[in-house]
């Protein structure tokens, strides 16, 4: 998952990559709750309102600057009739989202306001309060949204855009949710869009809006559809590219979108609540405070293998449930099948599409699936053998957990150290099994006027590649960076078909 992350005192840090969601905001209950009705926006996607505000945003963004005013005066004419079309659209549709009454009623006086005021920088702070998605979870609800915002691992320039989505949210994650407590996650399928989200990005979070302060967020969005169809596409190309003999379970989840998508929302439901919690370094988003990019690497990973550790707790009860003659519930029985999926999941992703997506200037994700892999690797349960990769499956997940357990050890000694000595401790953590690149100052030892100086000289000194890609990373990148690039927009519709082709233009397989 580009990453900006929020909590609840409201405090926004930006960094590279996507957000993530957490648990602790106190969670409002609504006033009033208007029956949600899944079948009343069903199939809005194909309306007249619809079609007409997609096409009104979209050409109002050619007339936006980058913090999304509209500069020109001479523009002002055609971005106030642009800005009609999406008001009257937005009126037309508002009775299909009955839930999202107040938001889009909102709406409608935001876009007046930014009108009448001559457009200066957007101010939607009154319809982002509004808008409420966490409290509406309820499997294939949908919501209108549009807001002056930017795209994470999209567009950074904050543009009107448009979407419809449907929240994901099967009996099994209410039932998991219970457990794994996280107020704000609300977990999406991507419908319809307006061009900023024909990307990369697999986020919709509250500090992407244009407003004119910064409120306590309580939602953040994740779509899981798009996260599940990339998944599917690379895996399958990776698979064969690697002559990776996957297991039968694995298997399935390449074939069917909605499984996976259901895998996804159980990761990530534990991921994103996982920040914030344990025995932690003081802060652990350490990129707003310019600390090494490698620690976020871990924070990342810390949060990903603790999903892991948790779903093998979860598959280890279930089954001794069943072991024992006792039976489950249908919600139960999903949880099981889904809980070893996940641990799947974890894995693939990490190696095949985080390690290699994106640029090498500073990309904790790909450190973090590199690490990933060399950990299996040297511990004897991946092997990459005549030009073949096999795992030993009975022993993968101790050696996942082994790591979980070494990045635990790593923040709980943390708070008895200085920063910059645990900078310094987790950078040897990662050397312990990644390959510095050779002209790494960090590596050949900071010298005594970095060490004795500020913490920004630390930062400074580390490389955008501090941890190159290792041979196999260099070969399975070039072989893979079709395949890569042709999921920035992908969806998880059986209408895209991306997702039906055996990922060609992988380059062959191996060897």
């Amino acid at each position: 998952m580009s990453l900006s992350q929020t909590h609840h005192t409201g405090v926004i840090q930006a960094v590279v990559g996507e957000p993530e969601v957490l648990e602790d905001a106190p969670f409002r209950l609504p006033a009033h709750r208007v029956a949600d009705d899944p079948d009343l926006a069903g199939d809005v996607e194909g309306s007249a309102a619809w079609l007409s505000l997609k096409a009104s945003a979209t050409a109002l963004q050619s007339l936006q600057a980058q913090d999304g005013c509209v500069p020109d005066a001479a523009h002002h004419a055609s971005a106030r009739a642009h800005v009609e079309a999406i008001i009257a659209a937005i009126v037309d549709l508002t009775p299909r989202f009955p839930h999202d009454h107040s938001y889009l009623t909102a709406s409608v006086t935001d876009f007046r306001r930014w009108a009448d005021e001559g457009f200066g920088v957007p101010d939607f702070y009154d319809s982002l309060v509004a808008f409420q998605p966490q409290e509406h979870r309820v499997d294939g609800i949908r919501h209108l949204v549009v807001f002056p915002m930017y795209t994470q691992n999209g567009s950074s320039r904050r543009h009107v855009e448009a979407l419809i989505v449907e929240v994901i949210w099967p009996e099994f994650i209410a039932q998991l949710e219970t457990e794994y407590s996280n107020r704000l996650f609300v977990s999406l399928r991507l419908v319809d869009f307006t061009p900023g989200y024909d990307t990369n990005s697999a986020v919709l979070f509250p500090e992407t809006v244009a407003m004119r302060e910064i409120p306590t967020f309580t939602w953040g969005g994740i779509f899981q559809d798009r996260e599940a169809a990339r998944y599917r596409r690379v895996v399958r190309a990776a698979s064969g590219i690697t002559k990776l003999d996957l297991p039968a379970e694995a298997e399935r989840m390449l074939e069917d979108q909605a499984l996976t998508e259901k895998t996804f929302v159980m990761w990530d439901i534990i991921h994103d609540r996982t920040h914030m919690r344990g025995d932690l370094p003081f802060d652990p988003f350490m990129i707003k405070q310019r600390m090494p990019f490698f620690l976020y690497s871990l924070e990342e990973l810390r949060c990903d293998l603790t999903a892991f550790r948790e779903v093998v707790a979860i598959q280890k009860r279930l089954s001794d449930r069943v072991g024992s003659g006792a039976a489950l519930s249908p919600a139960e029985s999903e949880m099981l099948e889904h809980a070893r999926l996940v641990q799947y999941a974890v894995i693939f992703d990490r190696i095949f599409r985080f390690a290699i997506t994106g640029t090498r200037v500073r990309n904790y994700d790909a450190v973090g699936g590199q690490l990933l892999f060399a950990w299996l690797h040297q511990r004897g349960v991946l092997h990459w053998t005549d030009t073949s990769l096999a795992f030993e499956w009975s022993g993968v997940p101790a050696a996942v957990m082994a790591l979980g357990d070494a990045i635990d050890e790593l923040y709980w000694r943390s708070i008895d150290r200085p920063k910059t000595a645990h900078w310094l401790a987790a950078y040897e953590l990662v050397r312990g099994t990644l390959t510095p690149s050779p002209a790494s100052r960090w590596a050949r030892g900071l010298p005594d006027e970095v060490l004795a100086g500020p913490a920004k000289a630390y930062t400074d000194a580390v490389l955008d590649d501090e941890f190159p890609l290792s041979m196999f990373f260099e070969a399975l990148e070039k072989k893979m960076r079709p395949v890569i690039d042709s999921t920035a927009g992908i969806r998880g519709g059986a209408d895209d078909p991306r997702l039906r082709a055996p990922g060609s233009g992988a380059g062959g397989r191996w060897g």
